[in-house]
């Protein structure tokens, strides 16, 4: 069994996403350690971008803070290598077309193998598109995780015949950020993956308290949540780990 097929085989995933190097590269480094310890089944880390088309202004913020900073995808994948001496929770990182072309595609997925990276999720990969990621994906044994989104419709069921790992369910449209409501057809969407085959659909974009993320895991397999988690580092910067762990904790005993 894989470690990400592992994430969703106890039970409800819980997913936090962090901005790798936000405030620090040693703070996300413990701040992985310490969400695994309060229970999160797999850890999404962004590599920040300048121009991530997918996110909101909390997640931009924090990519504009962690380059500010000096993070690089090497001091990243050095840090996720550190991070696997200690703790075999599952990785995936959330990038782009562009920092994966300009690091060399090959180079990154072989460094991602070597480091311990489970998976990747790379939102503006358009699905008819993805065999420019694919082969090398599969060549050095890193899932390429598929999106679908309330526009996908009949889409769905092809995405759902070739997804590897889990189906990134997109539960509102637009980028991603902090909701009052989440309002979609995200049952839907799920039915109609599992219609075509047994794969774990894990719901993300705009879940940020524990009364959402319970109503989306009834639906789903996991629920994946971002803004809220960057928002607590944006506030207490290098004091966050507590405070983010604190929110993991209640996360994951809202959704089991």
């Amino acid at each position: 069994m894989s470690r990400v097929q592992q994430a969703f085989s106890r039970g409800k995933a819980f997913i936090p996403f962090i901005t790798a190097g936000d405030p620090s590269l040693e703070i996300t480094e413990k701040l992985v350690i310490e969400m695994a310890a309060a229970g999160a089944d797999l850890i999404e880390i962004g590599i920040p971008f300048s121009d991530p088309v997918a996110e909101g202004p909390i997640i931009q913020q924090a990519d504009e803070r962690a380059l500010t900073a000096g993070t690089t995808t090497d001091g990243i994948l050095d840090m996720v290598g550190r991070i696997r001496q200690v703790c075999d929770v599952p990785l995936a990182f959330m990038t782009y077309m562009n920092p994966v072309f300009t690091y060399g595609t090959e180079r990154f997925m072989q460094k991602c193998h070597e480091a311990g990276i489970d998976a990747v999720i790379v939102p503006d990969l358009p699905f008819e598109e993805k065999d420019e990621l694919l082969s090398v994906c599969s060549q050095y044994g890193v899932k390429l995780i598929s999106l679908i989104a309330p526009t996908s419709r009949e889409r769905i069921s092809m995405i759902a015949r070739e997804a590897q790992g889990f189906v990134y369910c997109v539960s509102s449209m637009g980028v991603t950020g902090v909701r009052e409501e989440i309002n979609t057809r995200v049952g839907e969407m799920v039915k109609q993956v599992k219609a075509v085959r047994d794969i774990p659909c894990a719901v993300g974009f705009g879940i940020s308290t524990p009364e959402q993320a319970a109503q989306m895991a009834r639906f789903s397999d996991g629920v994946i949540v971002g803004s809220a988690i960057v928002k607590i580092v944006e506030q207490y910067g290098a004091d966050c780990i507590p405070y983010a762990v604190d929110f993991v904790r209640k996360m994951k005993q809202a959704i089991d």
